[in-house]
């Protein structure tokens, strides 16, 4: 059986990071940011951001499962060149800088291509120098003295679209499966590379809230794994793992054959394995099988109120959320593509950013501008649907979430005032039926 709201909340309870430690995360990055922006340096001249990458951009981080494990944090130190620098410099310079510093002095330790600040018993923060050159990006090597092609922004736009196909639920498959690989220790796959190979299976023809096999989480577990499944069997030699953002580079280099072979044969296991726990019809039978995946904390914990419910039963806190197919009909059709943009404003101290490239996330207090591209022929009407979420919006009675037809422009500004995982929808409407959607998460810390 699917048992959705057993799986729901395991991921929710065992396998996410919990919000405090994600607080405590970015208050962490938010001190590191300080420090770099602060003196008369090179890196305090040359600052332009501090940006998210990897795991803690694409909201992949999971909690610790071993007791000897931690959970750690990548942030690209975006800076101009230096003159007169070369590749090997910037982290040794970078390291001088920490250890010039009472406060980092005894937690860092300088690696190829990051210093590591090491926050004791808790987590790890990789900062990575980056900067642009000749018109692409590049990270720098202190082991080889190269500058390293990448595109870290790029990656970000993939897989939040991505994503959006598999109707939000392949974040949190590529959770499930990093908490599968440390849980079982049985493989050993880098989590970018996983995160491609599951990434890539996802149907290219998917439309968001409208295709069975992301229907909801098992469902896209089991859709998406089989389909890697699949095209691991078909490739008895390891294939070409392209970056996504950067055709030319792969992450081969990272994936042994012995490891790929490992790989393929573990999780052509585990496939049959979450087959069999979603295709058995008893309740109990099936905990016990999904147990064999994921340990025997699976169907323990309390059913999970959706944060898009949490209002519901709050004293003064109205309940403003409308349903598109409670006015029009639904008659989506996969040829019919609309698609919302979102750029974060310029404000002081700060560049005007694509939303999608920081993995949906902004600070409080900024703007965000929305606007919508499509290939509707013909004439049609707009709505859009904002919709908050989280503490703040309950107490302020601002869950939003009606219907609002678009005034002719098809773009809308919204200010960033809630911290919480928010979301912005469009719907297209002909005829009185919806026939193209598109939905935008909107992370606000």
């Amino acid at each position: 059986m699917k048992l959705t709201k057993h799986l729901d909340a395991f991921l929710k309870n065992k396998v996410n990071l919990s919000d405090a430690r994600i607080d405590l995360l970015d208050s962490r990055v938010e001190a590191v940011e300080n420090f770099l922006r602060r003196g008369e340096d090179d890196f305090a001249g040359n600052f332009i951001d501090l940006i998210p990458q990897g795991s803690y951009a694409h909201r992949t981080i999971i909690n610790p499962v071993g007791s000897s494990d931690e959970f750690d944090a990548d942030v690209l130190l975006e800076m101009n060149e230096i003159d007169g620098w070369e590749s090997e410099d910037y982290v040794e310079e970078l390291y001088k800088k920490f250890r010039g510093s009472s406060v980092y002095r005894d937690m860092v330790s300088r690696h190829d291509r990051c210093v590591k600040v090491d926050y004791a018993n808790e987590f790890h923060i990789d900062v990575v120098p980056y900067m642009e050159r000749h018109g692409q990006h590049f990270i720098t090597n202190r082991i080889t003295n190269e500058f390293e092609l990448t595109n870290p922004e790029a990656f970000n736009d993939w897989l939040v679209e991505r994503n959006k196909l598999a109707s939000g639920h392949l974040i949190k498959v590529i959770r499930l499966m990093k908490y599968l690989r440390d849980f079982k220790n049985t493989f050993s796959v880098k989590s970018v590379i996983l995160t491609i190979l599951l990434g890539n299976r996802v149907n290219d023809q998917a439309v968001w809230g409208a295709n069975d096999e992301y229907s909801d989480l098992p469902t896209a577990l089991k859709s998406i794994v089989g389909a890697l499944d699949d095209y691991l069997q078909e490739n008895v030699t390891m294939p070409s793992i392209d970056d996504p953002s950067e055709p030319t580079e792969n992450f081969n280099h990272r994936l042994s054959q012995e490891e790929y072979a490992n790989f393929r044969n573990k999780l052509h296991l585990y496939r049959g394995w979450i087959d069999d726990a979603y295709e058995e019809t008893d309740v109990e039978e099936s905990k016990i099988k999904w147990r064999k995946l994921f340990g025997d904390k699976f169907g323990t914990y309390s059913e999970v109120k959706k944060s898009t419910e949490a209002h519901k039963g709050v004293p003064g806190v109205s309940d403003t959320e409308q349903s598109i197919t409670d006015r029009f009909g639904l008659r989506l059709d996969p040829r019919l593509k609309v698609k919302i943009g979102a750029r974060v404003a310029k404000r002081s101290g700060f560049r005007e950013y694509e939303l999608s490239t920081k993995g949906n996330v902004v600070m409080r207090n900024q703007k965000i501008r929305f606007r919508v591209s499509h290939n509707i022929p013909g004439s049609f009407d707009l709505y859009w649907k904002v919709r908050n979420t989280g503490a703040e919006a309950i107490k302020a009675n601002a869950i939003r979430g009606q219907l609002e037809k678009d005034s002719g422009n098809l773009q809308r500004t919204e200010p960033t005032a809630y911290r919480g995982h928010h979301f912005v929808e469009v719907y297209v409407v002909v005829n009185d039926a919806c026939v193209a959607m598109d939905h935008h998460d909107v992370i606000i810390k």
